[in-house]
């Protein structure tokens, strides 16, 4: 082996991957590594597809985009017809993520504002939760029952109910 080849171990310690990503990528005929019986060694334009692979993911790019992108490289305008068409791409790209942006920063401060009214209706609540358990309190004298010899009888029909 020799040292531009890389083993799938270390390709993955490379670029942060596992194993089971790069047979998906290889099913996916998105990577050609060496087959030496069970061994994959991945050479320096595998590890170059991987780069851009990850990074046309991290882009939003399909895999049906990624393929169609890194098999532009082996036609006859190679490199320049590759970058024209990763430009096309990315711009939709950029476009579609600066919109969605744009939707998430008013979803965020449509929340906060949310969230800043919730916060006063409790704060307002807690007031008037105050309020009426302080009123509620019955003073001391309140609990003394001065009853006369004339209210038993109505204390014995009471207490009957």
């Amino acid at each position: 082996m020799t040292s531009d080849l890389m083993t799938i171990r270390a390709i993955c310690d490379a670029f942060d991957v596992t194993a089971r990503t790069l047979r998906f990528y290889e099913a996916k005929e998105l990577l050609f590594p060496i087959r030496e019986g069970q061994k994959r060694l991945f050479t320096p334009r595998d590890r170059a597809r991987l780069k851009l692979i990850l990074r046309g993911k991290r882009f939003g790019f399909t895999l049906e985009e990624m393929r169609q992108l890194l098999n532009l490289y082996d036609g006859e305008d190679g490199e320049r017809a590759q970058l024209r068409e990763c430009q096309k791409i990315a711009a939709l790209r950029l476009e579609d993520m600066v919109q969605r942006h744009a939707e998430l920063e008013a979803t965020i401060a449509e929340l906060r504002d949310h969230m800043d009214r919730g916060a006063a209706m409790l704060a307002q609540l807690r007031t008037k939760l105050h309020v009426v358990r302080s009123q509620e309190r019955p003073s001391p004298a309140a609990h003394v029952i001065d009853i006369q010899p004339s209210d038993r009888s109505a204390v014995r029909k009471f207490a009957r109910l």
